[in-house]
């Protein structure tokens, strides 16, 4: 159970990072929604391996495959299985340090907690496992598009010391800006900062972290479940759910606690004849419920833990040892991340408009709307 995500809308991911396959199984889908396949592969294709220097030289095609609950380019309503093969899955390269825990790896851990673990690339704590997250998230978003006008747009904001908070418009963004450059960051300058600090780390045989922020621009009011299903709760549960996460923060975030009541509060006032706010210290949530204004938010990611460095460990025995870790890895997990920072935003956004439907069926401000027949 605890391999599934949502409520109305949930997907359960499956596979480990050198078997067979990965996917997910989605359960909640509404009947009758047309599906382009085309636009999953996409996604799937933006999270791949070996897309430049800066990511791991493993080379997956990542083609998906649809095993049920579709028909002729529609939803049936019925669970809809997505398989990816894995193709280049090499676990002869994890033998040799089999009965080792890797530092800040899910070793030890998964050893702790179930007395046995797979240590082949990390089985299910493997990045690798998110392949089912960004399938399910890309139908969640095809699935809310039929009515509402949400554009979800993640990118790179830091890199280790390379800022770009302040510099990016969360108004105008586009994917296509986030798109130019491998690092994905909308800043060009930013950009190739960043993109020569991970070239460098590379080199070097070490890792970075850094920032990814996200803005959704078109939801409606209204979404959110209070009190322990908060919007933000959501949110945050879905990105820390991530590998490699560690922070989570909307809105202004930790800077508010520097503001006062009188700063951070985001007067009202009429937009187009609907209510809006001035500023967005909020970032879209107010009482665990989205106020009608852009959804800002962003996630932390820490430092790759697979370094080719020796570093000092332990292995099964109990026994000192160092570890000089080899394989193929990204030396920074960010631009990779900002597609899977998007489907997960997507799966916690559709969840929450099927909800309010479901709460608001004959029209309210979050209610979905078929495009043929009214209601699904």
């Amino acid at each position: 159970m605890f391999s599934t995500f949502g409520h109305l809308f949930r997907i359960t991911t499956f596979g480990e990072s050198h078997g067979g396959g990965v996917g997910v199984v989605i359960d909640g889908c509404p009947a009758g929604v047309e599906i382009d396949m085309d636009e999953v592969q996409a996604e799937l294709t933006r999270r791949k391996p070996g897309q430049s220097i800066l990511t791991t030289p493993r080379q997956e095609e990542d083609l998906v495959q649809v095993l049920s609950g579709m028909f002729e380019g529609k939803t049936l309503g019925t669970p809809i299985a997505l398989l990816v093969h894995n193709k280049d899955a090499r676990p002869s390269s994890y033998e040799k340090f089999k009965d080792v825990y890797r530092p800040s790896h899910a070793d030890y851990t998964y050893q702790a907690k179930y007395g046995i673990r797979n240590w082949m690339g990390g089985g299910r704590a493997s990045a690798r496992e998110t392949i089912g997250r960004v399938a399910g998230g890309a139908v969640a978003y095809q699935v809310m598009r039929r009515s509402f006008p949400l554009e979800v747009v993640a990118w790179v904001e830091s890199v280790h010391q390379v800022d770009a908070s302040g510099l990016v418009d969360t108004a105008t963004v586009s994917r296509e800006e986030v798109e130019q450059n491998a690092v994905r960051c909308p800043h060009p300058e930013k950009a190739d900062q960043m993109y020569k600090a991970i070239d460098e780390a590379r080199r070097d045989r070490d890792s970075l972290g850094g920032v990814v922020a996200c803005v959704v621009r078109g939801a409606p009011a209204g979404l959110g479940e209070p009190v322990f299903s908060k919007l933000e709760a959501e949110l945050g549960r879905a990105m820390m759910s991530l590998p490699a996460v560690k922070g989570f923060e909307i809105g202004s975030g930790f800077a508010g606690t520097q503001m006062r009541g009188s700063e951070h509060n985001d007067p009202f006032r009429m937009k187009a004849g609907a209510v809006g706010t001035t500023t967005n210290h909020s970032g879209g949530v107010q009482g665990g419920i989205s106020n009608g204004e852009d959804l800002f938010f962003r996630v932390a990611f820490k430092p790759t833990a697979t370094i080719g460095k020796v570093q000092q460990t332990v292995n099964e025995q109990g026994e000192e040892v160092e570890l000089e870790a080899r394989g193929r890895h990204d030396p920074c997990v960010l631009p990779r991340a900002v597609p899977i920072v998007e489907a997960m935003t997507n799966l916690v956004l559709v969840d929450a408009l099927l909800m309010q439907q479901a709460r608001h069926p004959n029209g309210a401000g979050a209610s979905i709307q078929s495009e043929k027949n009214g209601s699904i």
